[in-house]
């Protein structure tokens, strides 16, 4: 069998250098960076307007003010997530989907992987319609009208420059997410002080514990579960990285932005009735000078964050078993995304197809982030890193590449999820008896995670490295982008 292509210098991994490795282990010669790089990371990655529309969301499911805070509170909870699955990156060298395998099996990974990378399809779909919408509300503040042809020259233009960051690879995603977090902070906070200026905290009555269930469920669907991609950015550290500081920090680079920004959302949804729309809902709450800086950030900070979106969708094609080029299925993703931009963007439906879209993530990520946990745990954090890529001859190919437990656990988490769901695209029947609660996050993380611990708790620990033969390497083209090297000569 034939695996992505392996590089062996560290100049592949240098900011504005085309990176050519994959999921292949990286070796200790190529480990550079600190833990707090993580930090930087998802800071920037989670400076997004769609943090503050999830506030405004919560607060419109019907809850107050303060029951608002402590939904978005609990669901965030949900970004140890991150932390823990970002951990394994230093110890193995590989992405997140490729580490799967040790709970799932090499086969049974596959299908999980291509949940993931559909994924992060439709969140590079989301963040490229909004950057266009933001475009167009921009033009027309401008006097410039809208037409069909310029709502597809916006989406390719956009397309090509969100493209960009991927493309180059890890080291650059790094750089400029921390750039974006420089950006930010100082904007968003500003612009946080003007709405507190204008909130009404008493305008919205208390609702049932059905819309706390609701709501929780929500913010935890797009913020911890669905970052459940730490070790492709974490596993270019060094292997003696402190576990302690690379989960800490991933941990809080994803939950602080998320947490802070969604309850000014949750404020911001006391001012205006129409928080949901970061186009032409949230602006009204902004003195009209804002207006352009504010736009121009949307744009800057979606198509910067469907970068990472890119990055690690094309991980998750490969980890599937598709042995393209990494460059190969970020091109791959660019062109399913630009069609899912498109339909967006001429249907003016956008809160629908996001809301419908977060709504449904959690029935397959809540199993899936227990077993991640439970299996890591089990193992106490330790993983045969070459058997991880070796197919039947690691030790975790099992039966015939599929490991029974993690599939009965995620099958029978997401039932649990299904039957408890709330969401506009589909009410469970647990959730329509009990008063329309959406219990699906609790109970499907709970199913799996109980019923993987029952049937993995004897063998999984007892799993020992094994003596692997050099996996087979398929050399194809590099991409040819402008370098460092070729810039500064």
């Amino acid at each position: 069998m034939s695996t992505p292509s392996k590089s062996d210098s560290k100049s592949d991994n240098a900011a504005f250098s085309v990176e050519e490795r994959g999921i292949d282990l990286v070796p200790a010669e190529a480990r550079q960076g600190k833990p707090i790089d993580m930090l930087w990371m998802w800071l920037g990655a989670n400076m997004s307007v769609f943090y503050i529309v999830v506030g405004a969301l919560v607060v419109y499911t019907g809850l107050s003010f303060a029951q608002a805070i402590i939904a978005i509170v609990l669901g965030n909870v949900a970004w140890v997530v991150l932390g823990f699955d970002s951990v394994q990156g230093p110890s193995t060298g590989t992405a997140t989907y490729a580490v799967s395998r040790a709970a799932y099996g090499p086969k049974g990974g596959q299908g999980l992987s291509v949940l993931n990378w559909l994924t992060n399809v439709g969140f590079e779909a989301s963040g490229l319609s909004v950057a266009v919408l933001a475009a167009l509300a921009l033009l027309k503040n401008a006097g410039v009208g809208s037409s069909s042809g310029l709502k597809i020259g916006l989406v390719l233009t956009g397309l090509v420059l969100m493209v960009i960051i991927p493309l180059y690879g890890h080291a650059t995603i790094l750089l400029v997410q921390r750039w974006v977090a420089y950006i930010a902070i100082p904007l968003l906070s500003i612009m946080g002080i003007m709405i507190l200026t204008k909130v009404n905290l008493g305008s919205s009555k208390a609702g049932g514990w059905a819309a706390m269930s609701v709501a929780i469920a929500l913010v935890m669907a797009n913020g911890g579960l669905s970052a459940n991609c730490g070790s492709d950015y974490s596993r270019y550290l060094p292997e003696d990285s402190s576990k302690t500081a690379v989960f800490w920090y991933s941990t809080l680079g994803g939950m602080l932005p998320s947490l802070l920004l969604s309850c000014l959302g949750a404020a911001l949804a006391s001012v205006i009735a129409s928080g949901s729309d970061p186009i032409a809902g949230i602006p009204k709450a902004l003195p009209s000078f804002v207006f352009v800086p504010y736009l121009l950030y949307v744009i800057i900070s979606t198509l910067t964050g469907a970068s990472w979106n890119l990055y690690s969708s094309g991980l998750s094609v490969q980890a599937a078993g598709v042995y393209l080029k990494r460059w190969h299925c970020v091109l791959l993703d660019a062109v399913i995304c630009a069609v899912l931009g498109m339909i967006v963007v001429f249907s003016s439906s956008f809160n629908a197809y996001y809301s419908d879209f977060l709504s449904l993530l959690i029935v397959w990520l809540a199993p899936w982030g227990a077993i991640y946990v439970v299996d890591w745990l089990l193992r106490r954090g330790k993983y045969d890193a070459t058997s991880l890529l070796a197919g039947r001859e690691g030790i975790y190919w099992r039966r015939n590449g599929w490991h029974v437990p993690a599939l009965y656990a995620q099958g029978l988490g997401m039932l649990a999820t299904t039957l408890w769901i709330n969401s506009p695209a589909f009410v469970g029947p647990l959730s329509s008896r009990f008063n329309h609660s959406d219990l699906s996050a609790f109970m499907g993380i709970a199913t799996a995670s109980l019923v993987y611990w029952l049937l993995a708790r004897k063998s999984v620990p007892q799993e020992k490295p094994v003596d692997v033969p050099p996996v087979p390497v398929v050399n194809t083209p590099a991409l040819v982008l402008p370098t460092r090297e070729l810039v500064d000569g």
